[in-house]
């Protein structure tokens, strides 16, 4: 019984600890979301809002950052923030009705290339890739879409949102928190810290130097491999006279 409970005991600290490097390696995991609280779009236009209560936009934007490094943060701003990925957009927006919660919106890239407003998007992302979003547009997305706080003023070009389902809440993206670990390499005095997905394999810059000198034997190999030695002596050479005597 005891071998049983100690062998369980065991397990669950090894489970544990797998769970804990899986978390700050970054990998998302459904109970470190944040409540889904609305859902608009299809296809590969999605929108998904969230709610992160008692939190202010600042915050979220810190907590996001640091779990994983967007693309692209927009000013710190106390009422709206953009973090840009690959092929999703976070706006992170402070609720007007409840000033202390912060509503993020998960756009996919092709929501807010149909929906949102270019012109607003000037003042939160860079040119660069405002002309790259709506390059296919000519520039311009065809909506007029300011953000789920402005949803009944802007209206989404196509769809609107809605309370989310059971299988909304499968398909969401999850929003992770910050959850950090550490990482220390063998040999090292010095830790690499996993957090905003870098730091994993980081390498410490005060490394060790190695250097050949032919003029000592190879590390503890008693001079195996250690070059023949030789040694050159300058011939002696000897001036004096001589007589030549000539038979008769």
């Amino acid at each position: 019984m005891k071998k049983r409970l100690a062998h369980g005991l065991k397990l669950m600290l090894v489970l544990s600890l797998v769970m804990s490097l899986l978390s700050a390696c970054g990998a998302p995991s459904v109970q470190d979301t944040y409540p889904l609280e609305s859902v608009s779009g299809s296809g590969n236009s999605t929108s998904y809002v969230y709610r992160a209560s008692d939190r202010t936009v600042p915050e979220v934007a810190q907590e996001l950052s640091d779990q994983r490094q967007p693309d692209q943060i927009s000013a710190e701003n106390t009422e709206r923030m953009f973090l840009v990925y690959q092929d999703e957009y976070y706006h992170l927006q402070q609720d007007p009705n409840k000033p202390e919660d912060t509503l993020v919106e998960v756009d996919s890239k092709e929501y807010v290339r149909q929906n949102y407003d270019s012109s607003f998007l000037q003042g939160y992302l860079t040119a660069t890739l405002i002309g790259n979003l709506f390059d296919s547009f000519g520039g311009r997305g065809y909506g007029n879409y300011r953000g789920y706080t402005n949803k009944d003023t802007y209206k989404p070009s196509a769809g609107s949102y809605r309370a989310p389902t059971s299988n909304d809440k499968k398909l969401a993206p999850p929003i992770t928190v910050d959850r950090k670990g550490t990482i220390t390499r063998r040999g090292s005095d010095k830790d690499s810290s996993v957090g905003s997905g870098g730091g994993l394999f980081n390498r410490n810059k005060d490394q060790s130097k190695g250097s050949i000198d032919r003029n000592k034997s190879s590390g503890g190999l008693g001079g195996l491999f250690d070059p023949p030695k030789k040694s050159y002596k300058k011939p002696k050479t000897r001036v004096g006279g001589g007589r030549i005597k000539r038979r008769r």
